[in-house]
């Protein structure tokens, strides 16, 4: 192999000389360096002297084994494809159901919520601070009544649910069993998962309402209750998704993503979880974005990163439990509102990366979401997307398609390493809540931001349609939009369900809700009784602002 490695150096060193003096004077290359998203240079031609020092077993190992680089499963998308999960919600229960049930008709095999904004940060549609936005960019749920609005004619035991939720997650959760239970289906029957990932809301989507302690502390409860009640149940989603789509590279998704996963399982160890009893149900969403064969790397790279990490530093001894499984959304932040049928490709070479790259789920966007929320007919699209790729490309046939490509293994090799000098410095800072205080995961995702718009400003990055091959445009049609009095009507239902409940028992649940919170018990139970008795989302969570007290971001510049 040595002598192979000599004779090969020696050969790419006269092509090189070869190519130098003949060709690229005649015919110069495109650019004077080709680079990833992340800044990684791209060479001319890669062959096995770039993956040299790659040790199979340790660094790829065979699909379903560690450290899981090439999949978590033994047999991929040849014994199951993954599942595919439309993101949906706008509007009422009654709206979001009814295309919830369109898409299952569809062939989608998995649900996937969007909630509103005044339900992400814990406000019911008749709060001051609610106004102009109930309904608008997810579905609005005040109570146990809406959900059981939006689950209605849905078997619980019989779909995977995923839904979208941070500080709130357990409020979301507790809706979620109790809608089951009245479907007579039991917890131990329930799939799916909570984002419940509220780090990320610090460093990159705002959606916070606790400070972070208290906020770890909502995280480490549904931890251990999930694992006692709700053995197929994902307690959290530790989402990179969002970190990308507020500007990092491919590089600091991983490196962030894992780093707060990092501080996720210390938190739980810290209030005496053993490991191996919630990091089974651990699971990770991330974005794919547009450099095609660096999201493919990147996923291999995170899948071997956090199998070293949770047999290493955490001494998991459950294969389950150092496997990295994730959920993944094509890119929002690359969607256009010029030539939005161009986002179609966009979102096919997005998904068809995911593929390769080994997920688990997926979620294939719209393309006229840069516009508004995807019409029915869009959703159909994106979803046809999906089942092409898995139907009929032939990609799913083997699996880790591109694992032993020269190049692909050299990327996944300089991603990890680039990825793990972020995680070491952030942990030298003590951790990844540490870093978010001081601004720091922010500040780099704001550098990386205005980098890429200003490579597309110059030209230097290509958009197709917005600074290259543009068109005149008609303003596109049959764009969705919630009607207004979607709000009104909201307020009406949730003014008639403070009449008709139990008042005096909604009381009693708040105030053990409140005693709970005050001490160390875990908070599931009481939300879980509180829920129960129709006690509203702002409700619980005035409840649990008056003890934790409102996070107040210091400004980062």
């Amino acid at each position: 192999m040595e002598r192979n490695n000599k004779d090969l150096a020696s050969t790419m060193e006269q092509w090189e000389q070869k190519i130098q003096q003949k060709v690229l004077p005649r015919l110069p290359e495109r650019k004077q360096e080709f680079l990833t998203h992340s800044g990684i240079p791209v060479q001319r031609v890669y062959t096995p002297l770039d993956t040299a020092d790659l040790n199979y077993l340790e660094d790829l190992g065979l699909p379903g084994e560690y450290p899981y680089t090439r999949a978590v499963q033994p047999t991929m998308y040849r014994g199951r494809l993954w599942t595919m999960r439309q993101y949906a919600g706008f509007g009422t229960a009654e709206e979001t159901n009814r295309r919830f049930k369109y898409l299952l008709e569809q062939g989608q095999t998995g649900l996937s919520v969007a909630f509103d904004l005044p339900t992400q940060i814990g406000y019911d549609s008749d709060h001051s601070l609610s106004y102009g936005e109930v309904g608008k960019v997810g579905v609005a749920i005040d109570s146990l009544q809406d959900m059981e609005t939006l689950f209605s004619g849905i078997p619980l035991d019989k779909v995977s649910t995923s839904m979208t939720i941070n500080s709130p997650a357990a409020i979301l959760l507790a809706m979620y069993i109790a809608v089951a239970e009245k479907q007579g289906v039991a917890p131990e029957k329930l799939s799916g998962t909570i984002q419940n990932d509220i780090l990320k809301e610090y460093i990159a989507r705002g959606t916070y309402i606790f400070p972070p302690e208290p906020s770890m502390r909502l995280v480490t409860d549904i931890f251990g209750y999930c694992s006692r009640n709700l053995p197929n149940w994902n307690s959290i989603s530790i989402s990179g998704y969002h970190i990308r789509e507020a500007g990092s590279t491919a590089v600091q998704e991983i490196a962030f993503t894992i780093a707060n996963g990092i501080a996720y399982v210390e938190a739980a160890i810290k209030a005496g979880l053993s490991v191996d009893d919630f990091a089974p149900r651990l699971s990770f969403f991330f974005n794919a974005h547009l450099n095609f064969f660096e999201e493919i790397a990147k996923f291999r790279a995170a899948r071997r990163i956090w199998a070293r990490i949770m047999k290493e530093r955490f001494a998991a001894r459950d294969p389950k439990s150092q496997m990295l499984r994730f959920h993944t959304q094509t890119a929002g932040c690359t969607l256009t509102a010029q030539q939005p049928d161009t986002n179609i490709m966009r979102v096919a070479f997005q998904a068809l990366s995911a593929v390769l790259g080994g997920t688990q789920s997926l979620h294939t966007n719209s393309r006229d979401e840069a516009l508004a929320l995807p019409s029915e007919d869009s959703v159909l699209i994106a979803l046809r997307t999906q089942q092409v790729i898995a139907y009929e490309t032939g990609v799913t046939d083997t699996v880790d398609p591109l694992g032993g490509s020269y190049f692909v293994e050299s990327l996944t090799n300089q991603m990890e390493k680039a990825a793990m000098e972020y995680i070491n410095k952030i942990e030298a800072m003590g951790g990844a809540v540490r870093a978010i205080e001081e601004g720091f995961q922010q500040m780099e995702i704001q550098d990386s931001a205005y980098h890429y718009q200003m490579e597309i400003e110059s030209g230097d990055r290509v958009v197709i349609g917005v600074n290259k091959f543009q068109t005149e445009e008609k303003t596109p049609l049959n764009l969705l939009k919630v009607d207004p009095v979607v709000e009104e009507n909201q307020r009406i239902k949730l003014e008639a369900l403070k009449r008709q409940r139990n008042q005096a028992e909604v009381d009693r649940a708040l105030a053990r809700l409140k005693e709970a919170a005050g001490g160390t018990d875990n908070l599931m139970p009481p939300i879980l009784e509180a829920v129960k008795a129709y006690a509203t989302l702002g409700e619980i969570c005035d409840v649990l602002r008056e003890v934790f007290g409102e996070y107040q971001q210091r400004a980062i510049f």
